[in-house]
């Protein structure tokens, strides 16, 4: 089985990639530059699986895969999901003090996870954003000037570089919610997923409609969960890229959307709605 993830070699995703398939035998990990690429290799076909990030702890959902699934194919669904804890490390091609470290290279999520840190330890530093965490800690050890990266230690071992600290993110406990990818209609779980888990499941969905614009049309569409006890567990609003006040609402619920209350809420929903999409229903991450 091909397995793209959000690379280069050294990412994050990779690093959840290899701790949630450990043991696993017959999987192509397949790097991809972005996470638009990553989407779209199993919208192609050209990988069965994939995974991605979806949401941080501290900096909230990561906008390129909402908008990824959302507005860019319809044949790919969320399977499954992995909870990894992300630990950041200052990462430099040679050893330098702090203070002579003039730019900071990461992917923004990272840079905003260790803002705190960045403002306290490195305030004359500029900050650069990066494709990915990875990519930055490479462009560092390609940099001859006292440049520093943020990532994690795969990254810095594979460009050869040096951790100059570790654990600079502002919040000790801080996590990333991963997504694995697949098509629509491939059996929920990660990879190859023979048998789904007994635990609780979630199910995702985006909707977006008519008379959006209407007062309390957002309450009518929420209380189609309420009036049957369906808690959802994320609710966010992306703009649809079709001019200012046009919104995606994306939810998170718990159930599959295959149980009868959860199935008669989404019904409803979609009495409210122009567009409702059912993301994935899937094993909920066991942390």
């Amino acid at each position: 089985m091909r397995v793209a993830y959000f690379g280069p070699e050294g990412t994050f995703t990779q690093e959840a990639l290899i701790s949630a398939t450990a043991g696993q035998d017959g999987l192509d990990l397949v790097s991809q530059p972005t996470i638009y690429d990553t989407v779209m290799a199993v919208h192609f076909g050209s990988v069965q699986r994939a995974l991605v990030p979806i949401e941080n702890s501290l900096e909230g959902s990561v906008n390129a895969t909402l908008d990824a699934l959302a507005m860019e194919t319809e044949d790919v669904a969320i399977l499954g999901e992995v909870v990894h804890p992300i630990r950041h490390c200052l990462i430099a091609r040679t050893p330098l003090e702090l203070s002579e470290i003039e730019t900071v290279v990461s992917h923004p999520q990272a840079t905003a996870q260790c803002g705190r840190f960045i403002r306290a330890r490195l305030p004359h530093a500029t900050v650069l954003a990066g494709a990915s965490t990875a990519e930055a800690v490479r462009t560092v050890a390609e940099h001859d000037g006292p440049w520093a990266a943020l990532g994690n230690r795969v990254a810095a071992e594979r460009y050869g570089c040096h951790v100059l600290r570790a654990g600079v993110e502002d919040v000790p406990d801080n996590e990333t919610r991963f997504v694995w990818l697949g098509p629509v209609g491939a059996p929920a779980g990660g990879p190859g997923a023979p048998d789904a888990p007994l635990g609780p499941w979630k199910t995702a969905v985006v909707f977006w409609g008519v008379g959006s614009e209407a007062p309390g049309w957002l309450v009518h569409c929420l209380s189609e969960f309420a009036s049957r006890e369906v808690n959802l567990t994320r609710i966010e609003s992306r703009p649809r890229k079709q001019g200012l006040g046009r919104y995606m609402f994306f939810l998170d619920l718990e159930g599959r959307d295959i149980e009868p209350h959860v199935a008669d809420a989404l019904a409803g929903l979609r009495a409210h709605v122009e567009v409702l999409r059912v993301l994935g229903s899937f094993p909920a991450a066991v942390t």
